[in-house]
């Protein structure tokens, strides 16, 4: 029994069956269940689609209403235990922002019970992991957009825990430091679970093998992003038009893509059939079978 109860705590995994969540009257999470292993998962949605709410449930930062929901073995009623297995870097992150780089990192370490020379040893790793080591003596406001998001991973993972929340993490970033924070947490996701909550379709293509949707509050898909896509498949078209048939377009079909060329639009649409003789089939991508699953109505980036 006692070998099988460590099996079971060593477990890296969650798993969320039947989670209701209530502000109110308001429903923001319906009866969602989630199966969730290592390695990274993108959490898809529009804005309002309930993603925060959830990160903030599995963080225990909010309370479910009703459900259960089990990280790495833990019931996540048991709150000091699920904060010791959890890293969280949320949307609005900010940090003491008059101190240098490594005395936050230090404050924080001191704050998760970790002592001096751990937190020397585990500071000056994680700074050179995010491409900070150089910056132990800057003030935490003079930090770009970008390399703030790099520390906020820093000191998200600074107590190792077995999983690791990032909630919109790339909104704002230029495409370099994006691409940069992505390889990040493929890199962190190697021997954890690294769960990417955005809108930012691209994001997810570009890392995540396993995805769910959320919209209002509902799970619309649960699977890899390969399945996803395949969706798609058969339903994508290109076809040039001027730009007087564009709101008609517009108005018959979800568009994903298009590019004007002088008095000329080059529409990407997804459609049933074929719309016109002049219409070439495409291979889908995961933003076609998002919009597809969306019903056109979210915005993708």
């Amino acid at each position: 029994m006692r070998q099988r109860a460590e099996s079971i705590s060593a477990r890296t995994e969650i798993t969320i069956r039947q989670l209701n969540k209530f502000y109110g009257q308001k429903q923001a999470l319906r009866e969602v269940s989630l199966q969730i292993g290592k390695g990274m998962f993108g959490l898809l949605g529009r804005n309002g689609a309930g993603k925060t709410t959830l990160m903030k449930i599995l963080s225990s930062l909010s309370a479910k209403s009703s459900g259960e929901i089990s990280i790495c073995g833990t019931p996540v009623e048991k709150a000091a235990e699920i904060r010791r297995l959890i890293g969280y870097l949320p949307q609005d992150f900010s940090m003491y922002p008059h101190m240098t780089v490594y005395e936050a990192m230090d404050y924080l370490g001191v704050l998760s019970g970790l002592g001096r020379a751990e937190r020397k040893k585990r500071i000056a790793a994680l700074l050179e992991r995010v491409n900070l080591g150089d910056c132990h003596k800057v003030k935490v406001k003079a930090l770009s957009g970008g390399m703030k998001r790099r520390l906020g991973i820093a000191q998200a993972i600074l107590h190792d825990p077995k999983v690791l929340i990032v909630d919109e993490p790339t909104a704002g970033l230029d495409p370099e430091e994006r691409i940069r924070f992505r390889n990040l947490l493929c890199e962190i996701a190697e021997d954890r679970i690294v769960i990417l909550s955005t809108h930012i379709v691209g994001d997810v293509e570009a890392t995540c093998e396993n995805i769910a949707i959320l919209d209002g509050g509902r799970l619309l898909y649960q699977g890899t992003a390969k399945a996803l896509t395949d969706t798609a498949a058969g339903k994508v078209y290109n076809l040039k038009v001027s730009k007087r048939e564009l709101d008609s377009i517009k108005a018959s079909y979800i568009v994903t893509g298009m590019l004007t060329l002088g008095d000329e639009v080059t529409v990407r649409i997804l459609a049933d059939e074929k719309p016109c003789p002049n219409a070439v089939l495409c291979e889908p991508n995961i933003e076609d079978a998002y919009m597809l699953k969306m019903g056109g109505s979210s915005n993708v980036h």
